[in-house]
């Protein structure tokens, strides 16, 4: 996935209201960028860190610019949640993805469960389907090489509401896979922050009981493009 128009790179203030982020540009602008993620954003949200931001292509839009990517010393990562579902989406098409091949059709944000939508169906005529929920994976709270990255970086009923709707897809006979997607460039491998939110772990160790699939992906980053590239393994 290439960046539609060349980041501008800056240094960050602060995230603030979830959603904000104040970032002074290299000619000692400042402005506020929209910040597309919800959680904690723990481990990448440190002032005075090197951030890249788009554009808006909307000139109505009130913020005029998308928090896009971090620099962690060497490491890129990407924090906009709003690319891993494309990112995805693309990865199978193109055959990067190997575990989710041979199937007919895929199609995004479909409806099911309770309320809900799974990020990606995959369907085969015979009528064989696969649930894909996709999680964006940032956290890393060492930064050494060998180190995991970590999921979730905040408390998240919402995410272990999604292993209890794959568990159900799972007893109605379908295939049921959760993919983390890990936007950064220094790990091989995500492990689970039990500490972080108990609930959730516990919601993931009875959803791989009942047979839910993990997979883990990583990516290549940089102020021009993201693609996923590899498989990284799942601790859990």
């Amino acid at each position: 996935m290439e960046f539609l128009d060349p980041l501008i790179k800056g240094k960050l203030i602060k995230r603030y209201k979830r959603f904000m982020a104040d970032v002074e540009l290299e000619n000692g602008d400042v402005v506020t960028a929209h910040c597309a993620n919800s959680g904690s954003m723990k481990s990448v949200n440190e002032p005075g860190s090197e951030v890249w931001i788009s554009p808006a292509c909307n000139p109505d839009r009130k913020l005029k610019f998308t928090w896009e990517l971090l620099r962690v010393g060497d490491a890129w990562v990407g924090v906009n949640t709003a690319h891993p579902n494309k990112l995805v989406f693309d990865a199978i098409a193109d055959g990067t993805i190997l575990e989710l091949q041979g199937y007919d059709t895929q199609r995004r944000e479909v409806k099911y469960g309770k309320n809900s939508r799974i990020d990606i169906l995959l369907e085969n005529a015979d009528g064989t389907k696969c649930y894909v929920e996709i999680k964006n994976v940032t956290m890393k709270r060492n930064l050494d090489r060998s180190e995991p990255a970590e999921f979730p970086d905040g408390v998240t009923a919402r995410g272990a509401k999604h292993l209890v709707e794959l568990t159900d897809m799972v007893a109605e006979g379908h295939r049921a896979v959760m993919l983390y997607l890990v936007q950064r460039n220094d790990c091989d491998a995500f492990n689970l922050a039990r500490d972080i939110d108990p609930e959730y772990g516990n919601a993931y160790d009875k959803a791989t009981a009942a047979g839910v699939e993990v997979i883990g992906y990583t990516c290549k980053l940089d102020e021009k493009e993201i693609n996923i590239t590899h498989r990284v393994e799942a601790l859990g």
